[in-house]
């Protein structure tokens, strides 16, 4: 019934809309149309529009003539962002609604159906694909970053280029997978999760939080946000509990508690932090540690890390705080005339040597597979295949290149050039980082003794499981799903050949529901998961 009403009242808004547009086209890109009935869209509250979107599915070309064939209805909009916000090219939050105008959950362009949604327009970065390949790396390490589609945007009839549309950080099974803490649980085992925290200015999207009783390197001290649950849901309880979690981290940090009883150990998830800051560093992100930074805690669990978030300044895309030289760690930025400065915890790891040594295996193990320079280099000229004509015709709708935009360290010439210069800076940036990351690794194993990468998705699954296996030789795989009570559902036997390959298992008559995965090497379990079926 919904979807008929759906499609009924599109057709009129066809009639009325689609014809109207500034230019015509065909694209591999979806289309994404957005009607506010000429209002402009606002920083808060967000307005009603419509939204139609042209989507054939995947290697289909799209017209902007066609039908709106994927999504046609209502949303609510708003314009986000903090300092992105004085660029002509905007970006968008917003959430999908049904024909009453409550919230909706949808798939929107295969992605798990979800309300809250980001429409983030590249201006000053001119790659065009900094966040995208920023996600990219962090799913590459096993952990949630918000899922992203190359979209072109038409408002109000007139195109506005290219936008990536993306996953707003937000508890959820199908994101940040931890428990929906409730306003009654107040005590026990109840009261430790989840949480998600942010740091960064309290402009945007930032609310109301708490500083630190520690001090950093500006005298300031660092201010926590409270993200989910949020300001106005979270009780005085759970203010508490989790106000107290992190000073205790940040105490065993400061009086330098590296092992035993009261050590920093015993508060965070100590590979996700490793894994941070390695991210951080690749990219050599201005915006790292100190803004845009979240963490999150589930019952029982420890602080992790993560997700990551706004590289649209990293890889050499900033002429301040050094942020354009390949040389040199963003942890140790010159920052200290800056409000918004690193906490000075993450410093303070790098104190403990077995820290900094388990970082620099973790490194190793990811250089010679996941994170070699091929496969870096490779993620963008893939996500730049997808783009193909539409990055054109965004710089015809925006005509930066040539232009200096804030805070832009090389002015390039044309979409190639600025291409050429940042695959150049990360080539530089890894050999840069192989020679001087901190740290040592004698006797250094892989922690995958297989050298293996398995990468499942999408979860959760409609149809098909896509297995993208990364191995440095061929190897027979063993595939087994449970159901939550431990009962086994199916098996597979895969082969793998060496490289990079993406293997199939027919999903569609498994029933919805949850279930557990299992991958083995021989006798050996060496990756196992949570998988949702739809």
């Amino acid at each position: 019934m919904f979807r008929k009403i759906i499609f009924t009242s599109g057709l009129v808004f066809f009639i009325l809309f689609s014809f109207a547009q500034d230019r015509q086209f065909s694209t591999p890109l979806p289309l994404v149309f957005i009607d506010t009935d000429g209002k402009p869209v606002p920083d808060n509250p967000k307005i009603t529009a419509q939204m139609g979107i042209i989507w054939d599915g995947e290697g289909s070309l799209n017209n902007t003539r066609d039908t709106f064939n994927h999504y046609n209805g209502m949303i609510s909009i708003e314009v986000r962002g903090s300092s992105s916000q004085s660029f002509p090219k905007k970006s968008y939050g917003f959430e999908t609604k049904d024909s009453t105008g409550e919230d909706m959950d949808f798939p929107l362009l295969g992605l798990p159906a979800e309300e809250d949604w980001i429409f983030y327009g590249p201006y000053s970065d001119k790659s065009l694909i900094r966040n995208a390949q920023a996600f990219t790396l962090a799913r590459s390490l096993g952990h949630y970053s918000s899922r992203i589609r190359f979209i072109e945007m038409f408002l109000n009839n007139k195109y506005q280029g290219v936008y990536l549309l993306m996953e707003k950080i937000k508890r959820d099974s199908v994101r940040v997978d931890i428990a929906n803490l409730k306003p009654d649980e107040i005590n026990g085992t109840d009261l430790t999760g989840g949480y998600i925290i942010k740091i960064d200015k309290a402009t945007g999207s930032g609310g109301s939080g708490w500083r630190s009783p520690f001090t950093n390197t500006n005298g300031n001290s660092t201010y926590y946000q409270y993200e989910v649950p949020a300001e106005d849901e979270i009780v005085p309880e759970q203010k508490d509990y989790i106000q107290n979690y992190i000073k205790a981290f940040e105490d065993a940090v400061y009086h330098k508690k590296f092992t035993g009883e009261g050590s920093y150990h015993n508060y965070i998830d100590v590979p996700s932090f490793i894994d941070y800051i390695l991210i951080s560093e690749l990219t050599k992100n201005v915006d790292a540690y100190r803004l845009s930074t979240f963490l999150h805690k589930d019952k029982e669990g420890k602080l992790i890390a993560g997700p990551i978030w706004d590289f649209n300044l990293a890889y050499g895309n900033a002429d301040y705080y050094n942020g354009w030289l390949t040389t040199g760690f963003q942890i140790d930025a010159p920052l200290d005339g800056d409000q918004w400065v690193n906490p000075f915890w993450w410093k303070g790891l790098w104190k403990d040597t077995a820290f900094v040594n388990d970082m620099k295996c973790r490194w190793k193990s990811l250089r010679e597979a996941t994170w070699s320079t091929e496969q870096i280099l490779s993620k963008a000229d893939s996500l730049l295949a997808i783009l193909d004509d539409a990055a054109v015709r965004n710089f015809e709708r925006w005509p930066v290149m040539g232009q200096y935009v804030w805070p832009n360290y090389y002015v390039a010439s044309t979409h190639g050039d600025e291409i050429y210069w940042m695959k150049n800076w990360i080539r530089n940036r890894l050999s840069w980082l192989d020679s001087n990351l901190p740290g040592t690794c004698g006797g250094y194993l892989p922690p995958n003794p297989f050298n293996l990468e398995v990468i499942l998705f999408p979860n959760p699954v409609y149809s098909e499981i896509n297995l993208q296996i990364n191995s440095s030789t061929n190897l027979i795989l063993h595939f087994k799903l449970y159901n939550i009570n431990g009962a086994l559902v199916t098996e597979k036997q895969l082969s793998a050949a060496g490289g990079e390959q993406t293997l199939k298992i027919d999903a569609g008559d498994l029933p919805k529901g949850i279930y557990l995965y299992h991958l083995y090497k021989g006798p050996d379990l060496f990756q196992k998961g949570k998988l949702v079926k739809f």
